[in-house]
């Protein structure tokens, strides 16, 4: 979706290339005369934050593999050497791990974001597929990346998780064999971790330009969730959106470099400071932060397989978002009942992340139960009964007219404005 308005330049030598190659046309219909809605809030500066911050991971892991030795003897060692001994090794490390949180931030922040406003919808359905299919890719990658440093969490996370797909029935212990290499997590393990985890990172930024891609077929959605009607709807990309996408790196940055240089553990676990040791295993065994919500479904049954099942299904249920939401409107501004649910689902979700942390007994584990339930209950159940049942606020007949109107009162999608009251 461009501007219409063909690339102009009076440099010689940009027109010569572009002649040929038209990249500078490309990067000025998707980064300057993009006509993008003129209503958009700073919940969307997210899906920015979160390209930036997949640059600054790929780049700083990068430099870490060329210090990095993928092996059970050498691999601790060769991470403590990067703390101590390579220049400028321990903020190139820090950086890297506080900005995988920071990834993760940016992209559930980008998710729910979505849910409110309804970006999932029609003709968006392939763009939030492969919004999750990148939020998948990106757990892949956390994960092989969190066994690379070969601490005690890193060593035992990787024997939990993979021992996982031995609960699946006939196959399940031949999937676990072929994931480790061999019979136990071991060097062939960690060698295709880290093979893995250097190549999906670039996967990632592929599936990133097909999301842009579909992004730019119909235009970004908006806090009011109607089509842009006309040229009054929108504004160019640049420099109005530049500006506030600047703005919110820079205060995404800030609050980065709080963590990066005086807390940049605190995100981590003290455990994986503690060389790997099979025969000793940690009292407490935990993923990452970000894992913690499907760590807390996959322990809130007592069946195995069960709980891997709903674990993955907690992501798969994602995939088929667009059609088990029937309501005709999109943003949750004027959906009064789905508006509270959300906050709900929010709730639950922020729930199951505390109990992933916890014990699986006594309250955490009842209140993983509740919130897992919740979860389905939402998707499965709630989401379609709304579109039925609900009566939505009558919708506003153009992005321009609230912005620029003074806020009057529509009664739907193409009525005049009425009077204020």
């Amino acid at each position: 979706m461009s501007s219409g308005q063909p690339f102009q330049t009076n440099n010689a030598i940009i027109k010569w290339i572009d002649h040929r190659l038209p990249i500078f046309s490309l990067t000025n219909d998707t980064l300057v005369d993009y006509p993008a809605p003129r209503n958009l809030n700073y919940w969307w500066n997210f899906g920015s934050l979160a390209g930036l911050a997949l640059v600054v991971m790929i780049v700083t892991g990068i430099v870490l593999a060329m210090q990095y030795t993928p092996h059970v003897d050498y691999a601790f060692d060769s991470v403590e050497r990067i703390m101590r001994d390579v220049n400028g090794g321990w903020l190139i490390r820090y950086i890297h791990m506080n900005m995988a949180s920071f990834f993760f931030i940016a992209v559930i922040i980008h998710i729910f974001r979505g849910l409110y406003y309804g970006s999932y919808k029609a003709p968006r359905e392939i763009l939030w597929i492969l919004g999750v299919v990148i939020f998948l890719l990106m757990m892949a990658t956390a994960f092989m990346g969190y066994v690379l440093p070969w601490g005690q969490m890193s060593f035992w996370g990787a024997t939990v998780i993979t021992n996982l797909f031995s609960a699946i029935p006939l196959v399940g212990e031949s999937i676990v064999t072929w994931l480790w290499g061999g019979f136990s997590v071991n060097n062939p393990t960690l060698n295709r971790f880290f093979a893995l985890h250097y190549l999906l990172p670039f996967v990632i930024v592929g599936v990133v330009i097909l999301h842009i891609w579909a992004l730019h077929r119909f235009g970004s959605n908006n806090p009011l969730g109607i089509d842009a009607k006309g040229p009054q709807d929108k504004i160019p990309f640049h420099p109005y959106y530049t500006v506030k996408d600047a703005f919110g790196v820079g205060v995404f940055l800030l609050i980065f470099s709080v963590f990066l240089f005086f807390a940049p553990n605190f995100l981590g676990h003290p455990d994986n400071y503690i060389p790997a040791n099979p025969l000793s295993t940690p009292a407490h065994i935990v993923p990452e932060w970000y894992f913690l919500p499907f760590y807390a479904i996959l322990r809130s049954v007592p069946d195995k397989l069960l709980g891997v099942v709903l674990m993955f299904a907690s992501i798969g249920i994602l995939f088929i978002l667009p059609w088990l939401d029937r309501s005709p409107v999109r943003s949750c501004k004027f959906r009064p009942v789905y508006k509270w649910f959300f906050w709900v689902l929010l709730i639950a979700c922020v729930a199951l992340g505390w109990a992933g942390q916890e014990a699986p007994e006594g309250a955490p584990l009842y209140i993983s139960r509740v919130a897992t339930a919740y979860y389905f209950f939402h998707f499965l159940v709630l989401l379609p009964l709304l579109g039925v049942i609900e009566r939505p606020k009558p919708l506003p007949a153009s992005i321009a007219e609230p912005v620029l109107g003074g806020g009057e009162v529509w009664s739907n999608a193409a009525a005049k404005p009425m009077e204020k009251a």
